[in-house]
């Protein structure tokens, strides 16, 4: 009787002490596993916990040794496969050291962002994993550092904050997929990002996000290789839902000037991109290249199989943790991990309409 009474509620280090017949003392040495106890008394206690299930209190537990066991992880999109997979290598990773992985999902809101942090903060987890939504307004993730937190990024930079980031090199990949557009005959590229400002692109303009910026400055960089005109009347911000998304896909790819091709920044604005080029009656790559972040299997699926830019997300969620792991327990820094993002060439690419019907032409005159 006196057992079920206290499985009804929680169970207390009391309870276990009176079943076992030990002082509160001796039971809470046992259960913590800290201070002298006897074998005898260890055996009684740990059998009489197993028998109320009894579960101690983190909270009381971390307060009293400071450590909770926990880790903060605060993600712009968890409805984004990117984070979903981020958040899988950080959490299987987490598990195999004994730490517990507390999500919260921002919308890419930096207020949103700057109420979880303090939120996890209040929960006294023992370290942060942040994709700042903002690599711009920084002042409540410096505040994190200068407290000593351990703290690392992913995905994004937050400014230049010395804060261990796991990301690939954006500009790098983001030329070497324009320079083959361009090698394709496009000269009118569209990129379209969920990114919110407050005005349409223009060149210079500061861009809350390090992802967005590297990406249009690796546009730009191979553009300038080329000696062409780079198109930011075709760099397309704000994409926020799929209804926006495909008004700016219809936008670009209407009138004389149109876009022969489209990147897109996420695997969401990807479908909402693709299911409006149908719409519009347009075929992938005959009247319309295109091109995506991130590797999903779904990619593969589609016809044509799509041409997409494959970052390690896993990995750079398993080395995030990691480092973050490292930082808790008082070990220096492993050595910088580096990433690389790979160009994955599929059927979605192909050459710009226009030269492929004048190369036609020429072989035409020619034979």
């Amino acid at each position: 009787m006196n057992s079920e009474g206290a499985r009804r509620r929680d169970v207390t280090v009391a309870d276990v002490a009176k079943a076992a017949q030990v002082s509160k003392a001796q039971a809470a040495r046992a259960l913590g596993n800290y201070g002298a106890v006897s074998d005898d008394v260890r055996e009684r206690v740990l059998a009489a916990a197993e028998a109320l299930s009894y579960r101690p209190n983190e909270l009381a537990r971390s307060m009293n040794t400071g450590k909770s066991h926990t880790i903060g992880v605060v993600v712009g999109d968890i409805e984004n496969p990117h984070f979903g997979l981020a958040t899988r290598g950080i959490t299987d990773t987490a598990k195999k050291s004994g730490y517990n992985v507390i999500l919260v999902n921002t919308d890419e809101d930096r207020a949103a962002e700057v109420d979880a942090v303090r939120v996890l903060l209040d929960k006294r987890v023992d370290g942060l994993i942040v994709a700042p939504a903002s690599s711009v307004e920084t002042g409540h993730l410096q505040e994190v550092h200068r407290s000593g937190r351990p703290l690392v990024f992913i995905d994004r930079t937050a400014g230049d904050m010395p804060v261990e980031t796991m990301a690939v090199d954006m500009e790098r990949i983001s030329r070497e997929a324009t320079q083959y557009l361009i090698e394709a005959g496009h000269r009118r590229i569209a990129f379209i990002s969920t990114l919110t400002t407050d005005t349409r692109y223009t060149a210079g303009m500061r861009l809350e996000s390090s992802q967005i910026a590297d990406r249009i400055e690796g546009m730009r960089a191979a553009f300038l290789e080329a000696d062409l005109p780079f198109p930011e009347d075709l760099v397309r911000l704000n994409a926020g839902d799929e209804d926006s998304i495909r008004g700016i896909t219809r936008e670009v790819l209407r009138g004389p000037d149109r876009a022969t091709a489209v990147v897109a920044s996420d695997g969401l604005i990807a479908l909402s991109v693709v299911e409006a080029i149908q719409e519009l009656g347009l075929s992938i790559p005959a009247d319309v290249s295109f091109l995506m972040y991130d590797d999903f299997a779904w990619t593969r699926l589609t016809t044509p199989p799509l041409t997409v830019i494959a970052q390690p997300v896993y990995n750079m969620g398993v080395a995030a943790a990691r480092a973050l792991i490292r930082q808790m327990e008082g070990l220096p820094p492993a050595a910088p991990a580096q990433f690389t993002a790979t160009l994955v060439r599929r059927g979605s690419v192909g050459p710009r309409r226009a030269e492929a019907a004048e190369a036609s032409e020429l072989e035409a005159v020619k034979s």
